[in-house]
């Protein structure tokens, strides 16, 4: 038995070949699976369950129908901080909070989307802070649609723009912060993505923290077993 995690499919209406992409990878690999975790940014953007776009819904279904099969686990990301009970429970998808430690195959394993390990982008780490605030969540889930849907649209413009001037250093997770949620947790293993930059890192003391793969060019995912650990691509259109 095996399970997977994936994350960072940014999935988008106009990028159908990342949504069909996805599609074949609910119903191709999902057999002797005993879970799947999807470490946020599933969705490109996400401005509120009551306007998901048309083909989120669909796509809700299919998730739904897979959910059947094993637990269909889901950790926000930076773009779709925003789903809902409502649309957890339409996708089959159990939401679990930011950080969460389980026991994979006798492994202690943290698990995060891993923005919050970029601790070198204050400004991010600002905007964070304030975007998980209960008060500023039920402020604009009471906007009108239209103002939402503009907000997410000038936040989505400004961390293009912002992310092409800031350096590798300061958009990739800090060593230390890495460390210090390790030790927090008790953990020896941690898995996250956000970063794009897939990799298997063995650090001190025998721990090891992975990084899942995005969905830009090609499909993605992780698989652990109980003695083998592998980064595997899903190239489009196979």
């Amino acid at each position: 038995m095996r399970t997977l995690f994936v994350g960072d499919l940014h999935l988008s209406a106009d990028r159908p070949d990342i949504t069909q992409a996805f599609l074949t990878f609910l119903d191709t690999q999902l057999d002797d699976t005993d879970a799947l975790y999807i470490l946020g940014d599933l969705f490109e953007v996400w401005v509120g369950d009551d306007i998901a776009e048309p083909f989120a819904n669909q796509l809700a279904d299919v998730i739904k129908k897979a959910s059947a099969k094993l637990p269909i686990y889901f950790i926000h990301g930076n773009r779709d901080f925003l789903i809902g009970s409502q649309f957890a429970k339409r996708s089959g998808m159990i939401l679990l909070p930011e950080v969460h430690t389980v026991d994979l195959y006798g492994v202690a394993t943290v698990i995060l989307h891993g923005d919050s390990l970029c601790t070198l982008d204050k400004a991010y780490q600002r905007f964070r802070k304030f975007r998980n605030l209960a008060w500023a969540k039920w402020l604009y889930a009471h906007l009108p649609k239209t103002k939402r849907l503009d907000i997410a649209a000038k936040l989505r413009s400004k961390s293009q723009s912002s992310n092409k001037q800031k350096s590798y250093t300061i958009m990739d997770v800090e060593p230390d912060a890495v460390l210090e949620l390790l030790d927090a947790t008790q953990t020896q293993q941690m898995i996250h993505g956000h970063t794009h930059r897939p990799a298997i890192h063995e650090l001190e003391n025998g721990k090891r923290r992975i990084v899942v793969g995005d969905w830009y060019e090609q499909g993605s995912m992780l698989v652990v077993e109980h003695d083998n650990v592998e980064l595997i691509e899903l190239p489009f259109g196979k």
